[in-house]
């Protein structure tokens, strides 16, 4: 690693463990799910090998925490940094909870199965140029991929606020994003600038820890 990448800010995005619908693919947004015994087990692995005073996400470098109000993302935090908001590694005052981070709103989806959203679809005509694709036809009842865009680009803004006054290590300023499958994958896509329809090919398995960087660039516009 260059010095300039020791010291440049960071966005971390920590995805939560394994629910049952994760196991089964359902659609899961404002649904309230308990992690699974693997899904607590494989945030716990990821905390105790990358966070902590000299390992990949150290505390003392936090400048802020965003993490979603879902029941399973406040689980993971508390896995991943010893405690719940008030009582864990990263002072209480650095951590934000918010729907900005939130999972994709599915509306009539939520709870559903791919196959059975592309049945409901088709059943009301819809559809007709090519198959369901949430990064560019959203969810009826719910956020659409401009909507989702919109309010992870007020995310975006914020964060390149706290780093503008650290660019060159002046002090904390990684950012730490607690959250879903979609909305981080939507993060990234945004991070670098890219339209939802760009399918940007992202793994991010639950229990999974992703860095982005932010680039040094006097126009302030971010980069991988």
């Amino acid at each position: 690693m260059s010095d300039q990448d020791a010291t440049t800010p960071r966005v971390f995005l920590c995805r939560h463990g394994e629910t049952e619908w994760t196991m089964n693919g359902r659609y899961t947004g404002v649904t309230e799910l308990d992690l699974t015994t693997n899904g607590a087990n494989q945030v716990r692995g990821s905390g105790t090998l990358l966070v902590g005073q000299g390992k990949l996400i150290e505390p003392d470098r936090i400048a802020r925490v965003f993490v979603s109000p879902r029941k399973r993302a406040q689980t993971t935090y508390r896995l991943l940094f010893g405690g719940d908001i008030d009582n864990s590694q990263v002072p209480a005052h650095k951590v934000t909870v918010t729907e900005d981070i939130a999972e994709w709103n599915y509306g009539d989806y939520e709870g559903l199965l791919t196959g059975e959203i592309q049945d409901r679809r088709k059943a009301k005509g819809l559809d007709s140029k090519g198959a369901w694709d949430i990064w560019r036809d959203g969810c009826e009842g719910g956020e659409s991929a401009q909507e989702v865009t919109d309010r992870l680009d007020r995310l975006i803004m914020k964060i390149n606020d706290i780093h503008r006054p650290c660019m060159h290590g002046e002090g904390p300023s990684n950012v730490v994003l607690v959250a879903h499958g979609h909305i981080l994958r939507a993060f990234v896509e945004r991070w670098l600038r890219i339209s939802m329809a760009g399918h940007l090919p992202i793994m991010m398995p639950p229990g999974a820890i992703g860095i982005l960087r932010q680039a040094i660039m006097p126009s302030n516009q971010n980069v991988s």
